[in-house]
C-alpha cells in the first residue's frame, strides 16, 4: 500500500496538477483524473444510497461494490496496473439476474423517482454512465482492461433494477413516462 497521508494538504496541485499512481504528474482535467475522479462520485453516490434504509439483500450487494470502485479507480490511477477481471463481472451478471427475475418485464419507460430511496438509486445509476463514458475517453487515449469498462455497463444495469425494486417496495409502484404527444 502507498504512503499514508499525515497532512491533507500539500500544495502541490494548486498549479492544476495531480500525481498519478506511478508518480507522474498530469493535469487535473486529465482523461485518466476525469475517469477516476468520476468513480469517487460514484462511489461516494452509492454510500449515500446505503445510508437509505435497503432490504438486507441489497446492502449486502452494494458494499462489496463500493470497494471494487476503489480498485477500479486504482486501474485508472496507477497505467498498467488491473484489478477488475471477468469474475467480476460475471458476479454482476448473476446478481442482476437473480434480482430482476422478480419483476414484470418493462413496457414502459421509468422516470427516476419513487421514493428516495429509489431516486438515489437513479442518481448513481446515471454518475455510473457518466464514469463509462470517461472510461470510454481514456481508453481511446490509453487502452484499458476491458472487463473494467464492462463492469461499468453491468453496474449501471444493476443500479437500474435496484431503482426498480427500491421503488415496488417502499410505494408499490414505479414511475412511467407518460408521452405527451401534440395534436396536429
Amino acid at each position: 500500500m502507498g504512503n499514508r497521508l499525515s497532512k491533507i494538504y500539500t500544495r502541490t496541485g494548486d498549479d492544476g496538477g495531480t500525481g498519478l499512481g506511478d508518480g507522474t504528474r498530469v493535469a487535473k482535467d486529465d482523461a485518466r483524473v476525469e475517469a477516476y475522479g468520476t468513480l469517487d462520485e460514484l462511489n461516494s453516490v452509492i454510500g449515500l444510497l446505503l445510508a437509505e434504509p435497503l432490504p438486507q439483500n441489497m446492502a449486502a450487494t452494494l458494499q462489496p461494490i463500493q470497494h471494487e470502485l476503489f480498485d477500479l479507480g486504482s486501474e485508472f490511477c496507477l497505467p498498467g496496473y488491473t484489478a477488475i477481471t471477468m469474475e467480476h463481472v460475471q458476479r454482476l451478471e448473476t446478481t442482476l439476474d437473480k434480482f430482476n427475475e422478480s419483476l414484470p418485464p418493462l413496457k414502459e419507460f421509468i422516470l427516476p423517482g419513487g421514493n428516495r430511496a429509489a431516486a438515489v438509486c437513479h442518481v448513481a445509476r446515471t454518475v455510473c454512465r457518466r464514469a463509462e463514458r470517461r472510461a470510454w475517453t481514456l481508453h481511446k487515449q490509453h487502452p484499458q482492461n476491458p472487463e473494467s469498462i464492462k463492469y461499468l455497463n453491468r453496474l449501471s444495469d444493476l443500479l437500474f433494477v435496484l431503482a426498480r425494486i427500491i421503488a415496488r417496495h417502499e410505494r408499490g409502484a414505479e414511475v412511467l413516462w407518460k408521452h405527451q404527444r401534440k395534436k396536429k
